[in-house]
């Protein structure tokens, strides 16, 4: 049997569409419940659940009172009733044969995680959407993350989006840490890996992120992402908990920050980060150009959403540091 968890909170203009591709799996329903764990949403997302669990008795509303991610899963863990486990988000849409795939090849390779490629997309077409969309699945807006850039074929990584697990999985590595608001995910594989155990990416099946559609959103969303990349680091104690690549945006706002204080004392020192911007700006209006006339998207529109992606990414895990010694206290 398999238990699909997905937290979810204010999700009215998504849920109903995440639903839907749900419901066209062609996995057998008779083995199949959907938990969803809900943060007390504020909006109409409660009644649109309860539409649907009245139609399909497989749909379950789970009560989430300390709202964030972590707790949420462990809850749904705990409820759960069938041997697999698969973490959805209520902001993608699912190819109808995902959970069919992801359940066979959990077996057939023995693995502790299995997941596939998260294709991004909009909800709302523009041209800046679609920049934004383009910038969130290129190696030099995500860097190396395979399950954004694509695979051609299956391989072992170090993380998935989202997952699908044997259950018996959080007895041995234990559950979601719930000190992480984000980043939980990525936490679990690496405690996972440390264990010995395997995870894979897969090429068969996808799907599909609606990502955030405005500057200021993905600002705020990616400013969380550094900032908690930094506290990930200092709750579990182990720089391994995450990679290399989350943490290249903060060594890009040092070097512009950094010298622009030093240039205090010596003024030459601004030159550094002078250079820096404008290698970056250089580097990254050459990928900006190649993108707008292949897919013919607008330049100045794909260039702001990568100086927007890095920066914030970059300022919030400045902040993060800057905060850790008011937290020790």
């Amino acid at each position: 049997m398999l238990s699909v968890l997905c937290p979810i909170y204010n999700e009215e203009k998504y849920i109903a569409q995440f639903l839907e591709s749900l419901l066209q799996q062609d996995f057998p329903k008779d083995d199949l419940e959907i938990l969803l764990i809900d943060g007390m949403s504020k909006d109409k997302t409660r009644e649109i659940v309860a539409d649907y669990i009245a139609q399909y008795p497989f749909i379950r509303l789970i009560d989430n009172p300390d709202k964030i991610v972590p707790c949420a899963m462990n809850r749904g863990i705990e409820a759960a009733k069938g041997n697999v486990i698969m973490r959805l988000d209520a902001h993608a849409s699912y190819q109808p044969d995902y959970f069919s795939v992801l359940v066979n090849s959990l077996n057939r390779l023995h693995a502790d995680n299995v997941g596939t490629v998260c294709k991004t997309d909009v909800l709302n077409k523009t041209s800046k959407t679609i920049a934004i969309r383009e910038v969130l699945g290129n190696k030099f807006g995500v860097g190396n993350s395979t399950f954004r850039t694509g695979i051609d074929h299956e391989q072992e990584v170090e993380t998935v989006p989202f997952g699908c697990w044997p259950k018996d999985v959080f007895e041995k590595y234990g559950k979601y840490d719930v000190r992480l608001v984000r980043n939980q995910d990525i936490e679990l594989n690496k405690r996972i890996l440390r264990g010995g155990g395997k995870i894979y990416i897969l090429p068969d099946t996808y799907c599909t992120y609606l990502a955030r559609e405005t500057w200021n959103a993905l600002a705020k969303n990616n400013y969380g992402n550094g900032k908690w990349n930094i506290l990930t680091v200092y709750y579990t104690k182990t720089l391994s908990s995450l990679s290399l690549r989350h943490f290249i945006p903060l060594l890009f706002v040092l070097s512009l920050i950094v010298p622009l204080l030093l240039a205090l004392i010596w003024w030459p020192f601004a030159l550094v980060s002078a250079a820096s911007l404008l290698a970056y700006t250089g580097l990254l209006s050459i990928v900006s150009l190649k993108l707008a006339v292949n897919k013919k998207l607008n330049f100045l529109y794909l260039l702001a959403t990568f100086y927007v992606l890095h920066l914030s990414y970059g300022w919030g895990s400045l902040i993060g540091i800057i905060s850790l010694p008011f937290m020790k206290r």
